[in-house]
C-alpha cells in the first residue's frame, strides 16, 4: 500500500481563505477526524495525531483563522466566529458523522460547534480545555497579555508562553515541541495575537449544553498543566453523560505533543467506537 501522504489545502469561505492539513483514509468505512489547535498555534501541532491515523480515518488539521496560514477576514474574532467558520467548512465538504478534537482554545471551539451544529458531530474530544467562561481576573490576565505584546512585541510572549503550557520534565527534553511552539507563536501577526486574546476574555459559558452532548466524549488532560484546573476538567467530565477522563503523567497544557505515543493510543481507541463516516470530498 502506498504510503498515505499528508496535503496540504485551502478553501475560500466568505471573508477567510481557511488553510488544513488532510490526511485521507486509506480503507473503507471512512472516519473523518477534524483537529482544532490552541492559542496561539497552528494546525501543525496535530502532524504527529495526523501521521498516526488508523486506515480508515480521514484526518483534518485546521489553520483558525487569523492563525498559521488562514487569512483574517474581517479581523474580529470571537469563538463564535471560529466555530461558524467551521460549520461553512463541514458544510461545504459534505461531512457528516465528523469527530472534532480541540484543545484548549479549540475545546471551546468544539463545545461552541456543538451547539451551533450537533447533528453533524459523531465524537467530541476535550483536551486540556473548560465549559467556563473567564472571570474577571482570568479577563484582566488577558488584556495585561494584550497590553505586553504591544509593548515588548512577539518573542518575549512566545518565551513565556512556553514555559507555562510544558511540564517541567518536557521543557528539559521536547526540545522540537517547544521550537514548534515558538515558531507557531511568532508566525501570529501582533494583530491576530491580540484579537484572539480579546475573543478568549469575552466567550461565552458554554456549560449549558454538557448535559446535552449525545455523543461519545473524551476528555484528556495533563497532570501538570498549569492553565487549566483539575477541577475544571473534572466537571467537564462529570457533565458530560457517559463520557471518560483521563489524566496522562508528566505533562503539561500540550499532552499531544508532550506524549504523542500515549495520546495517539488513547484516541485510535476512541475512534474504533465511533461509526463510519461519510467521505470526504476535499
Amino acid at each position: 500500500m502506498a504510503e498515505r501522504l499528508i496535503k496540504s489545502n485551502k478553501l475560500r469561505i466568505g471573508d477567510v481563505s481557511l488553510s488544513y492539513h488532510i490526511k485521507k483514509a486509506a480503507t473503507q468505512p471512512e472516519k473523518t477526524i477534524i483537529f482544532l489547535h490552541g492559542f496561539p498555534f497552528n494546525k501543525n501541532m496535530w502532524r504527529q495525531q495526523l501521521s498516526a491515523l488508523p486506515d480508515n480515518c480521514t484526518g483534518i488539521a485546521l489553520d483558525i483563522r487569523g492563525h498559521g496560514n488562514s487569512t483574517s477576514g474581517h479581523g474580529f474574532f470571537s469563538i463564535d466566529v471560529f466555530a461558524k467558520d467551521l460549520r461553512a467548512f463541514v458544510k461545504h465538504l459534505n461531512l457528516d458523522n465528523i469527530v472534532i478534537c480541540g484543545l484548549s482554545m479549540g475545546g471551546y471551539i468544539a463545545l461552541r460547534c456543538y451547539q451551533l451544529f450537533p447533528e453533524r458531530i459523531a465524537g467530541i474530544v476535550l483536551c486540556a480545555t473548560q465549559s467556563k467562561a473567564d472571570d474577571d481576573a482570568g479577563k484582566q490576565k488577558r488584556f495585561d497579555s494584550i497590553q505586553a505584546v504591544l509593548s515588548h512585541g512577539r518573542r518575549p510572549f512566545a518565551i513565556g508562553f512556553v514555559e507555562k503550557v510544558f511540564a517541567p520534565a518536557s521543557l528539559q527534553k521536547e526540545s522540537e515541541a517547544i521550537a514548534l511552539i515558538k515558531s507557531s507563536i511568532r508566525r501570529n501577526s501582533i494583530n491576530s495575537i491580540c484579537a484572539t486574546l480579546l475573543a478568549l476574555a469575552a466567550r461565552t459559558d458554554t456549560s449549558v449544553v454538557l448535559p446535552e452532548i449525545k455523543c461519545p466524549a473524551l476528555v484528556i488532560r495533563g497532570k501538570e498543566d498549569r492553565i487549566v484546573s483539575l477541577a475544571d476538567m473534572q466537571y467537564l467530565a462529570k457533565e458530560i453523560p457517559g463520557s471518560r477522563f483521563v489524566e496522562m503523567d508528566d505533562c503539561g497544557h500540550l499532552p499531544n505533543l508532550e506524549a504523542p505515543e500515549v495520546f495517539n493510543s488513547l484516541l485510535h481507541d476512541f475512534l474504533a467506537a465511533i461509526p463510519a463516516a461519510s467521505v470526504v470530498e476535499a
